[in-house]
């Protein structure tokens, strides 16, 4: 049976597995990982959508962990706003203090088959979504222009070949989809011309995503592929460690960066009353899941319980004022997520 359309025991059992998994992959990867970061230590950033079909560690066959994402409601971001601010900043300025580059993917997705199963945060419109990820990089490079070793590079996914298309800052574009496997040993120059300013060593450390990439994408062209064009999303997610749910169409991820959190959880509550109403969903219920990482037992343990029950209690507060009608479906949860192993603690 369609899982949108199972009963909401089952579906949430999916949920609960689908989470275990993710930890188990991302242990098993350990030494992977450690290998990989040795031979490529420049640490990358993705900035992205809560699409689920945003998969940059399968898309560019990369271990689990190497690239650590941000993700929000349709990819919308604002390094004014004071949380994002603060964290993406530190994030990098403790990375470039230890000595290590940082490489920033600020991304944006679209389809080429079909304009509307591109990116609903911005009504499926390419240029727009492009616009938001030039704006951010200009963030960036304006706050790190001291910083050489800290670059950002704009980055498109083609959502129905998972190719990526990389934006120069000259105006160039290395559109992958465009290539085959065939190509990889032209890349090197075909990215030092993309990308001038970027350092040498981070050419290379950004050359195996662009090899896996164009593996992935071939594999992805000689299968059949059911596309998903329409919205079936049953749950909200507030706050962050969603990275198990890279599932189309399951949910919709809100990070907890903006300065107005209503905006986002009611835009979210607003598309998952239109799926009940069409049919698309099943309408014996629906998850509101709050869910905040920490590192250590004690205090940050705690902490994370906290802000998890805050997260939860304020999104049914936006809910039930915006869209009452959910409120007889909806089933809470919140969690925490112990980061360094990706494990998923249910409260």
């Amino acid at each position: 049976m369609d899982l949108h359309q199972q009963p909401f025991a089952a579906r949430l059992s999916w949920l609960e597995h689908l989470a275990v998994a993710h930890s188990a992959n991302y242990i098993a990867e350990t030494a992977q990982r450690s290998a990989y970061q040795l031979t490529h230590p420049t640490k990358l950033i993705a900035l992205k959508c809560m699409d689920g079909r945003i998969h940059l560690p399968h898309a560019t066959k990369t271990p689990l962990g190497i690239i650590q994402p941000y993700r929000n409601l349709g990819g919308i971001f604002d390094l004014g706003w004071p949380y994002l601010g603060d964290l993406l900043c530190e994030d990098i300025q403790q990375s470039l203090q230890a000595g290590l580059p940082v490489l920033v993917l600020v991304t944006y997705h679209f389809s080429a088959g079909d304009k509307w199963r591109g990116c609903a945060g911005f009504h499926c419109d390419r240029d727009a979504a492009l616009a938001q990820a030039l704006a951010i990089r200009d963030q960036l490079q304006q706050i790190f222009a001291d910083y050489p070793q800290c670059f950002a590079l704009v980055v498109g996914f083609e959502t129905d070949s998972d190719a990526l298309v990389l934006h120069g800052s000259t105006g160039r574009i290395l559109d992958l989809s465009q290539y085959t496997p065939a190509i990889s040993p032209q890349l090197p120059v075909l990215l030092q011309q993309l990308c001038p300013h970027l350092p040498s060593s981070m050419q290379q450390d950004l050359l195996p995503l662009l090899h896996g990439n164009l593996l992935h994408s071939a594999e992805q062209s000689s299968k059949r592929r059911q596309l998903d064009v329409e919205h079936r999303e049953w749950m909200l997610c507030l706050g962050r460690g969603f990275d198990f749910l890279h599932v189309p169409n399951v949910a919709l991820i809100i990070g907890p960066f903006s300065p107005d959190l209503s905006q986002p959880v009611k835009k979210a509550a607003a598309i998952i009353r239109t799926n009940i109403e069409q049919q698309r969903i099943s309408d014996d219920g629906i998850l509101l899941l709050a869910s905040v990482p920490y590192y250590q037992q004690g205090a940050d343990r705690k902490r994370a319980e906290l802000k998890a029950a805050f997260f939860c209690q304020f999104a049914k507060a936006v809910i039930s004022e915006a869209e009452p009608t959910l409120l007889p479906l909806l089933q809470s949860r919140s969690a925490v997520m112990y980061w360094p192993k990706r494990q998923l603690e249910w409260l």
